[in-house]
């Protein structure tokens, strides 16, 4: 059974972890602003002398991320905290993949990924090794379909996924992520490596938590709950984000086991 902490609040369940996996898009902030009431809560964790980790499926390394919660008016102590999916594609690209021609699937602003090996970006999908997939081109931000006419031939190669969210609400535009051309990809027989929530690789690097009593706060069942849960680690899922449609129309007991996760707290928004 889901307990609701609407009522309660966070600060009734948080003695009981040491530390916490926090997501940050549509817990933290919307893409726009900042939600000062989460804000509020991880302020409160550091004063009980508890960790956090501001877990992000995003395609960009840590420090572009920083710089952009930065600009949204957060301060430099909360912002350390964050670790991207971006980040951990980026040490295992450098380590295994920075000596082959890759071809880069998604927006120009995503160059910042694969600086240090620029020059193995090719502009043929034909002539690359692999595939690396940040998110979706500019100009077809909606179209799903043009990508699977772009890797018809291409199928053999193997594609990296820097974001494994399908999709994300900037304000409230709905768009895809990466995740969404990883699973045409897949669906027509490639084979994707993932870096990002749900995969357990991005929580064991990103800090030290064995042994530990963890909690894991996100807004989606499909990468936030279903890493907990594979981990797990218990879970809160806010209300308010990605499935604020289906848990007000099914309630959250329906709605996680429509995604074959369970969630031991659900809240609308996070809140001390």
């Amino acid at each position: 059974m889901t307990k609701n902490l609407d009522k309660d609040g966070f600060c009734s369940i948080v003695d009981n972890y040491q530390l916490f996996y926090i997501d940050l898009w549509g817990v933290i902030h919307n893409g726009i602003n900042l939600h000062k009431e989460a804000i509020k809560v991880l302020r409160e964790i550091s004063k009980r002398g508890k960790e956090y980790i501001l877990l992000t499926n995003a395609p960009r390394p840590n420090y572009v991320v920083q710089q952009f919660l930065e600009k949204m008016g957060m301060e430099k102590e909360i912002r350390d905290h964050v670790f991207t999916s971006g980040q951990a594609s980026l040490n295992y690209l450098k380590k295994n993949l920075s000596t082959k021609f890759f071809f880069h699937v998604g927006p120009s602003r995503d160059f910042d990924l694969f600086t240090d090996f620029s020059t193995m970006k090719s502009e043929d999908i034909n002539k690359s090794e692999y595939i690396l997939c940040t998110g979706l081109f500019e100009n077809f931000g909606n179209d799903l379909n043009y990508y699977k006419e772009l890797f018809e031939k291409n199928l053999k190669k193997q594609m990296i996924c820097t974001n494994p969210d399908l999709i994300v609400d900037r304000g409230n535009v709905r768009e895809f992520c990466a995740g969404s051309v990883a699973m045409v990809f897949e669906k027509m027989g490639g084979h994707v490596v993932y870096f990002g929530k749900p995969y357990p690789e991005i929580y064991n690097i990103s800090v030290n938590n064995k042994n530990k009593k963890i909690l894991s706060v996100g807004d989606n069942l499909n990468t936030d709950i279903k890493g907990a849960n594979l981990l797990n680690y218990d879970s809160l899922i806010i209300s308010n984000g990605i499935h604020k449609n289906e848990i007000k129309e099914m309630g959250i007991e329906a709605t996680a086991k429509s995604y074959e996760t369970i969630c031991n707290y659900i809240q609308s928004e996070l809140k001390w």
